[in-house]
């Protein structure tokens, strides 16, 4: 038995070029990048380059603007390249296919007929086509023969990089025969026909090949057309786990190569899975010769070691019999979200059931759950009997519940016992560890049914029981925010909720509870009224210290001037913030220095002020402000000195009887014309 690889196995340079500088650009950039279409055929490249955040778009508008676009090694249209200007790309096409969009769109401007030897569907044939207006005819077909229209017009043949050079000839001589001009560029990469030829040689000397590639590759899909042309038992496989189980390789001559998206490391593993099989395997008579002596029956009980874990199965060493057994993973255990490679080790010795043994095929099948099962059903008895607490893990949901594997045996959970609550998505259960205790047992039928909700329901009463043994009006807890209603949240502080009301939240004024907390937020509250027979808990959250009046003691002195913001307006005077949820009021006859009907003849709401601190009532939460204090009174201008008239001092009179002066002298002067 040997194994030869091809020399011109894996990356081509186009693709190497591209992987390479795609890597380089995660590497050394920080904008987020995107390929046009997958980079390579190969799906572990483009899973690892996922993983490290550069995802396929398979239309150009699809790509973020913001991302740097990859141009993948196939080429694209003459039309993408124009959409790209003034985007940031990276142009990775192959040299070789470049080289073919040069020539198209050369040979199309000067009116040539062009004619691509390809696959229309592969992105390269599709860029090709794009170089020239997309008005190429194009086949794959070695029967083609071209309308004899075209036999006077010029014509230009070119060829996919990957395609079978005996396939392009024979079309080319096609055209020939009906064209007059015709304009052959052999454009097939050399890289791909040593590949071709390689790939043909090597397969007529072997006696089993394998090509591993891509499903999409192309390339390698022409490489398995030319192996398997030469050496009927030829395999098409992506990665050494599609390696076909059960191949009998004794004595053979074995060939690999691959395609030119298929990196290194990949033909490297094939390489090794296959020498390890070969220096494992054992010939058939041999095994037979060293077993005979020993039979296997359904049923039987036997020890075994593991010696290969795989993808889906592991394979078991039976010790003294002629067939290594087969283990399906499913049979391993019941939980789903465990992995083989999670449950046994290479080399570790396990007891397996044997569920059937096929000597035609030299095919033992086994089953190790089925043997736990067997075992853990005595400890589940004994644990229902005990109405012991098991550790379960849910792996399924089923119709009216969920089963849960607890001592590697199946417990049917019904819906309404899965929680303390209803479960709307018994799915978010999935995959989830809970304590459970199993609350029926049918012997016949090997059926358990456990319940998570008796026990919550416990460990519920036990907490309310402890809390109201403990809780006392002023005692703090942390407590968990259970939900919220527009009048306040509700804590559950050991088994037990309280009520914070909305007003003791915060020494703000809030419209909802949920401007200051949300469900499942972890408050310190304390009691601040128990009612044991209505069992209502009122708890308290806002902190004293926090309180704005306390704080306020220590900023507002009387006598001292502050800055405020008018808030609102009475008739009787203004409110005034001070510091946020403190006001003094600035009472009308402290406005002005004059007289006013209203504070709204001075002041304005949001206005801010400068006000004197005239007194304080620190347990009635009261603040005296003046505006007036602070203006200064009107300076009095002195009245010039006026000289006073003399004082005529009048002699006393008599009688205190006032003398009409006028009337005095009109006597007078009739007594004097009388005489």
């Amino acid at each position: 038995m040997s194994i030869k690889i091809a020399k011109k196995a894996g990356f081509c340079y186009g693709v190497k070029r591209a992987v390479d500088k795609t890597y380089e650009a995660i590497e050394n950039s920080d904008k987020k990048i995107a390929t046009l279409g997958h980079l390579i055929h190969n799906r572990e490249v483009c899973e690892d380059l996922e993983k490290r955040g550069v995802f396929a778009y398979s239309d150009l508008s699809d790509i973020p603007l913001d991302a740097t676009v990859v141009i993948r090694a196939h080429g694209v249209k003459k039309s993408i390249i124009e959409a790209l200007e003034g985007r940031d790309y990276i142009d990775l096409t192959c040299p070789f296919v470049s080289k073919i969009h040069k020539i198209v769109h050369e040979h199309y401007e000067k009116g040539y007929q062009i004619l691509i030897v390809g696959d229309r569907n592969h992105p390269e044939v599709i860029g090709i086509n794009g170089w020239c207006s997309e008005k190429a005819i194009i086949t794959y077909d070695e029967n083609f023969n071209i309308s004899e229209e075209y036999a006077d017009t010029p014509i230009c043949i070119v060829a996919q990089t990957t395609i079978n050079k005996n396939v392009f000839v024979q079309i080319v001589q096609n055209v020939k025969n009906t064209c007059k001009v015709v304009l052959v560029f052999d454009t097939i990469c050399r890289a791909t026909k040593d590949r071709q030829e390689e790939a043909y040689t090597l397969s007529s000397e072997s006696d089993l090949m394998l090509i591993v590639g891509g499903r999409e590759s192309s390339n390698t899909k022409k490489l398995f057309e030319i192996a398997s042309s030469k050496c009927p038992e030829t395999y098409f496989i992506e990665t050494y786990e599609d390696i076909p189980q059960g191949i009998f390789l004794k004595n053979k001559k074995i060939g690999i190569t691959a395609g030119a998206s298929t990196p290194a490391r990949t033909i490297e593993e094939v390489f090794t899975t296959m020498d390890e099989k070969i220096r494992n395997e054992e010939s058939f008579a041999e095994l037979f010769e060293k077993y005979e002596s020993k039979t296997l029956n359904n049923g039987d009980i036997v020890d075994a070691t593991v010696v290969e874990i795989r993808n889906n199965e592991v394979i078991v060493d039976l010790g003294g019999f002629k067939y290594n057994g087969q283990l399906a993973v499913d049979q391993l255990s019941d939980d789903p979200y465990l992995k083989a490679s999670d449950i046994v080790k290479e080399g570790d010795s396990i007891k397996v059931y044997v569920v059937g043994v096929n000597d035609a095929e030299g095919k033992v099948v086994l089953s190790r759950k089925k043997l736990i099962a067997m075992e853990s059903w005595n400890k589940i008895k004994e644990a229902y009997e005990n109405k012991e607490i098991l550790d379960a893990k849910i792996i399924r949901v089923v119709r009216g519940g969920v089963i849960a594997l607890a001592n590697d045996s199946q417990v049917f959970i019904p819906a309404k016992q899965a929680s303390l609550t209803y479960v709307q998505d018994l799915e978010t259960l999935l995959n989830t560890s809970v304590k459970v205790r199993l609350i029926e047992l049918d012997e016949r039928r090997k059926r358990v049914v456990g319940s998570v909700r008796v026990l919550l329901e416990e460990e519920k009463k036990a907490a309310e029981a402890k809390f109201w043994a403990d809780a006392e009006v002023g005692k703090t807890y942390t407590g968990t925010v259970k939900s919220l209603t527009s009048f306040g949240a509700f804590v559950d502080i050991g088994g037990v909720d309280g009520l914070v009301h909305i007003s003791e939240l915060s020494w703000n004024k809030i419209k909802h509870p949920s401007e200051v907390c949300k469900e499942g937020d972890t408050l310190t509250v304390y009691i601040k009224d128990i009612n044991e027979e209505t069992k209502k808990i009122s708890l308290g959250f806002k902190k004293a210290e926090d309180n704005p009046w306390v704080i306020a003691q220590s900023k507002v002195i009387v006598g001292e001037v502050v800055k405020c913001k008018i808030v609102r307006m009475m008739d009787f005077g203004a409110f005034a913030e001070i510091i946020p949820n403190v006001d003094g009021l600035i009472h009308i006859s402290q406005i002005a220095d004059r007289r006013i009907e209203a504070p709204s003849e001075v002041l304005s709401i949001g206005q801010e002020v400068e006000a004197k601190v005239i007194d304080v009532d620190w347990e009635a939460n009261k603040i005296s402000l003046s505006i007036r204090a602070l203006i200064a009174p009107p300076v009095e201008e002195k009245e010039e000195a006026q000289e006073e008239a003399p004082v005529v001092e009048e002699a006393p009179v008599e009688d205190e009887v006032p003398v009409d002066i006028e009337k005095f002298i009109a006597e007078e002067a009739e007594e004097a014309t009388e005489e």
